[in-house]
Order: structure tokens, then C-alpha cells, then sequence
């Protein structure tokens, strides 16, 4: 991993002072949230219980699935390193050789520069991006001090307005070149929504999102139908309610199972914990 940023160093330090956390423990879940593109975390962590997840909006798990002050703050602790993930990069860009240079990229995909240093494609003015990558044929420059995203497809150079976007990451290309998307706080965001700044049609005004427009439907109002009288019937008394405590029994059954599969659990365990379950309904 690329030493971290001075905004990197900054998040590391503030979480490790307020989580009681040591700064390798903070910078690796750091790392794991880096890797969820800021919205979901695979980690092993011993100071949090070994392994588990964590999902922005979903569920946490931890090793210890009992212990909710763990979960509580494994869970506030990535939402703030997600929310400070799409303020900044946290790592520093690798650097990259003068002349030409070839790279393999995640996936499998390469890509070729030449001329000059790596991500010297976007307009001078943009300054340093917070971060940068590429997928497949598509380059991309982040620069959120000024909310713009610079796009290289094709060789072809384009300078977006992202709004109120932190855009964390580019997405997956579905069909086209229009299916771009990227990530930010908002979640997902499609590359031909966004504001052209400069480059493929920015002199044309911006397009807004085109949308299928189906004709509004025709309604006719149908006859009045005679309706049969309702027959009565006994309702028969509701039957004696289980005891409350069963729902949240199986839940948590459900969630043995998972973290057995996991592999955080081990057969012993996880037949030790079923039988105490069973043993409550």
C-alpha cells in the first residue's frame, strides 16, 4: 500500500486517539473500507474481534456476533472512514517512470502512456487530483477542491461538473460508452448525467438526463357491478402467541450459520452456541 496522504494521516490519527485504537489497527480497516470503495469492509482485525464485514446501511459482523458494543463501534468506526474516504485519498500516488510505460491493471485490462509522466492528460488548470485510475479504456482524474472528474476515453479528454458528488471510484462498464458510472456519497452516478465542462460538446448547452416518456393511460370508468351481500363469518379465537423470544432465536441462528460458513466459527462452536439457542425456545 502507497504511504498515506496528509488527509490519510490525519483520519488515521483522529480515529486512533478516539477509538482507543492503535494507528495499524485504524489504518487497516482503513485499507478495507478503501478496498469496499468506501461502502462496504471485508476484515481480520485482532483489536476488533478478528474477522468480519461491514456494510454502509447493512448489516456488521463481528467474531464475538453477541457483543454489541464491538459491533456499535466497528460500525462507527467505518462510517467515518467511509465519510472521510470520499473527502480525499488517503494514499499517495504511486510514482511512475518518464517516456512510455506499460501497465497491467486490475481485471486484466492495460493501458499505454507515453509522452510525459503518468496522468499528465488533464487540463493544467484542474492542478493535482485527489485521486486517480483506470478501467479497461477509460482513464480518470478526481479533483474535489474544484468539483470536477476528468475523463480520458478513447483519447478523448472530458472535464465534468460533479456537483455535490465526492466521487469515490469508477464502476462497471455494462454496454457503450454511456454506462459509465462512478461511485459517490449519494451512491451511484452515471458519467453521461453529469455537467460537461469542457471537451465532447461542451460548447452545445448540457443535455439533461433523457427519459422514455410513456403516454399517460386512459382511463374509463367501468359500470357500476352489483356487489353480494359479504358473508358473515365466526371468526374463530386467534391462536396462544410463542413466546417473543423465538423470532429473535432464529435470527440469530441464521446469523451462526452465516459466520460458520464464514469460517470465523468452528463446527464445535457453532454447535456449541446452536444448542444454547435451542435450549432458550
Amino acid at each position: 500500500m502507497s504511504p498515506l496522504t496528509d488527509h490519510g494521516a490525519a483520519v488515521q490519527s483522529r480515529l486512533s486517539q478516539n477509538y482507543g485504537l492503535s494507528p495499524d489497527a485504524v489504518q487497516s480497516m482503513m485499507d478495507a473500507v478503501s478496498r469496499g470503495g468506501g461502502s462496504q469492509a471485508q476484515f481480520n482485525i485482532p483489536e476488533l474481534g478478528g474477522m468480519g464485514q461491514w456494510q454502509s446501511g447493512g448489516m456488521t459482523m463481528v467474531g464475538d456476533m453477541f457483543n454489541n458494543g464491538l459491533k456499535n463501534t466497528v460500525n462507527n468506526l467505518c462510517g467515518e472512514i467511509a465519510n472521510a474516504y470520499f473527502q480525499g485519498s488517503f494514499y499517495a500516488p504511486k510514482p511512475q517512470p518518464q517516456g512510455n510505460w506499460q501497465g497491467q491493471q486490475q481485471g486484466g485490462a492495460s493501458m499505454t502512456f507515453s509522452g510525459g509522466s503518468f496522468g499528465s492528460w488533464w487540463p493544467s488548470d484542474l492542478g493535482q487530483p485527489s485521486s486517480q485510475g483506470s478501467q479497461n479504456n477509460l482513464s480518470y482524474a478526481i479533483f474535489p477542491q474544484s468539483r470536477r472528474l476528468a475523463v480520458n476515453l478513447n483519447g478523448q479528454v472530458t472535464v465534468y461538473d460533479t456537483g455535490d458528488h465526492l466521487i469515490g471510484g469508477v464502476g462497471q462498464q455494462q454496454s457503450g460508452d454511456a454506462s459509465w458510472t462512478f461511485t459517490s456519497q449519494f451512491g451511484t452516478v452515471y458519467l453521461n448525467q453529469l455537467p460537461i465542462v469542457s471537451g465532447q460538446n461542451s460548447g452545445a448547452s448540457t443535455p439533461e438526463p433523457s427519459f422514455t416518456t410513456q403516454p399517460e393511460p386512459t382511463f374509463v370508468e367501468p359500470e357500476p357491478i352489483q356487489q353480494p351481500e359479504p358473508m358473515r363469518v365466526e371468526q374463530s379465537p386467534a391462536p396462544a402467541q410463542q413466546g417473543g423470544n423465538s423470532d429473535q432465536i432464529f435470527a440469530a441462528l441464521e446469523k451462526l450459520g452465516s459466520l460458520r460458513d464464514m469460517g470465523i466459527l468452528s463446527e464445535d462452536e457453532f454447535a456449541a452456541k446452536k444448542s444454547e439457542l435451542l435450549s432458550r425456545l
